[in-house]
C-alpha cells in the first residue's frame, strides 16, 4: 500500500475497474436516470437503469486513462456550463507555463462548481487540470467518493475528531499536496478556508497556510511556499443558485444559535449549484506568491488582498449594498448606475427584484449581505484599509 493510498485520486490502472463498479451501482443508476428522465424514473426505473447504463458502458468501453475519460466529459461540462451560465470568462490563465504545477487556492462558494470552472478555465488554456480537495463529509456514499476521485479528487478528512488522529491527517495532507506539485508535477486545487463563505465574506485561514508547512517543518516558511507556486483564484458568480438556502442558514444560525443540516442537504446543494442559474461566471488568477512571507497571518492577509482584489464584481453586487444596512459610509463606493450600461443594469434590477421576492423577508437582510460583502471587502482593499 503506497504512503497516499487513502487519500489519492484513482490513478490510469485503476480507472476501468472503477468504471464498471460506477456502472453497477443502483444508487448512481438511479440519480442518474432521475437527472435525465425526471418524470419516468419513479415508474419506469427498473427499465431505464439498465439501459442507461448499456449505454455508458458502449461510450466508456476504450476509456483506459483519467484524462481520455476528462476529455469524454468534457463535452458534457461544457453543455451543463453553457445551460447554467451566460458565458465564463477567466483572465491570468496566461501566465502558467506547461510542465509546472501550481497551488491554486480559491475561495468558496460552491461544493463542486469552484473546482469545476477553474478546471474549464485551465483545460482550455491546454493545461493539465489540477487535483481537487474534497472533504469527505461530501463522500458518504461510495459512488460519489468513485466519481470524485476519478475526476482527481484527493480526501480531506475533516470528520476526525481526535487532536492526534486530526494532526496526522493534515501531515498526510501536507505531505500528499507537496508531493503532488514537487514529485508529480501536478497542480492542486483547495479552498481557502473549510467550508462555503455562505455571508459572502472570503476569508483565507491561516490553519490551511499552515498546513502547508507541517510536512516540511525543517525548512523555513517563507522558502516552502515559494517552492508550491501558491496562486490566489478568485471565483465570481453573479447569482448564486444556492442564494437563498444559504439566507435561510444564516437567519437560523443568527436567531437560534445553531443550525443543523437536514439528511441530503449537502446533495440538494450540489445539485442546484450545477444545474441552477449563475448569470455570468468570471475565473481570476493572480501571480503566484513571490515574496516571502514569515508568518501564516501575514501570507493570509496577502491572500485575502489577492483574491478579494481580482473578483469580479457585478451590478448585483452594487445593488446590493446599496440597501444593506451595514454598508461603510466611509467607504468611496459607486453606484451601480456610475458603473454599468442602463440596459445592463435594469436586466439586474429584474433579477435582483425577483430574487427578493422569493425570499422570506426575515430573511432578505441575509441574502442582500451574501452579494453586498464582496463590494465593502474590495473597496477596502482598493484603499488600502485593514479587511
Amino acid at each position: 500500500m503506497g504512503e497516499f493510498d487513502a487519500i489519492r485520486p484513482y490513478d490510469d490502472t485503476e480507472v476501468k475497474a472503477v468504471l464498471n463498479r460506477l456502472l453497477g451501482d443502483k444508487a448512481f443508476l438511479a440519480i442518474l436516470t432521475h437527472f435525465r428522465f425526471p418524470r419516468l424514473a419513479g415508474t419506469l426505473g427498473w427499465i431505464l437503469q439498465p439501459a442507461i447504463a448499456r449505454k455508458l458502458r458502449r461510450q466508456f468501453a476504450n476509456i483506459d486513462s483519467v484524462a481520455a475519460l476528462q476529455d469524454k466529459v468534457e463535452h458534457y461540462v461544457d453543455h451543463t456550463i453553457e445551460r447554467a451560465t451566460d458565458g465564463v470568462t477567466y483572465t491570468g490563465v496566461e501566465q502558467f507555463k506547461s510542465g509546472v504545477a501550481y497551488l491554486f487556492l480559491a475561495n468558496h462558494r460552491d461544493i463542486v462548481m469552484d473546482p469545476a470552472f477553474v478546471n474549464y478555465a485551465v483545460y482550455h488554456a491546454g493545461l493539465p487540470t489540477p487535483r481537487i480537495a474534497i472533504g469527505d463529509n461530501l463522500l458518504q456514499k461510495p459512488f460519489v467518493s468513485d466519481l470524485m476521485r476519478l475526476n482527481k479528487s484527493f480526501i480531506v478528512h475533516r470528520s476526525i475528531t481526535g487532536r492526534r488522529e486530526k494532526m496526522a491527517a493534515y501531515q498526510l495532507l501536507s505531505a500528499y499536496i507537496n508531493h503532488s506539485i514537487r514529485n508529480d508535477c501536478a497542480s492542486i486545487w483547495i479552498a481557502q478556508a473549510e467550508g462555503r463563505a455562505k455571508d459572502g465574506d472570503d476569508r483565507t485561514e491561516s490553519a490551511i497556510l499552515k498546513m502547508f508547512h507541517m510536512s516540511r517543518k525543517d525548512e523555513p516558511f517563507g522558502e516552502v511556499i515559494q517552492s508550491l507556486n501558491l496562486t490566489p483564484v478568485s471565483i465570481s458568480y453573479e447569482y448564486d443558485p444556492c442564494d437563498h438556502a444559504k439566507a435561510r442558514e444564516l437567519y437560523i444560525r443568527a436567531t437560534t444559535g445553531s443550525y443543523t443540516k437536514a439528511p441530503g442537504e449537502d446533495d440538494v446543494s450540489i445539485a442546484l449549484g450545477i444545474t441552477g442559474y449563475k448569470g455570468r461566471v468570471h475565473v481570476n488568477f493572480a501571480p503566484p506568491i513571490s515574496e516571502v512571507f514569515e508568518d501564516t497571518k501575514q501570507l493570509a492577509i496577502e491572500m485575502d488582498k489577492q483574491i478579494l482584489g481580482g473578483y469580479r464584481l457585478f451590478p448585483v453586487h452594487y445593488l446590493a449594498y446599496a440597501q444593506w444596512a451595514d454598508a461603510d459610509p466611509s467607504l468611496n463606493v459607486p453606484t451601480a448606475a456610475e458603473v454599468f450600461p442602463a440596459d445592463e443594469l435594469e436586466r439586474a434590477k429584474e433579477e435582483w427584484q425577483r430574487r427578493l421576492d422569493g425570499c422570506p423577508e426575515e430573511h432578505r437582510p441575509y441574502l442582500v449581505l451574501q452579494y453586498a460583502t464582496p463590494v465593502r471587502n474590495q473597496y477596502r482593499v482598493k484603499a488600502g484599509l485593514p479587511l
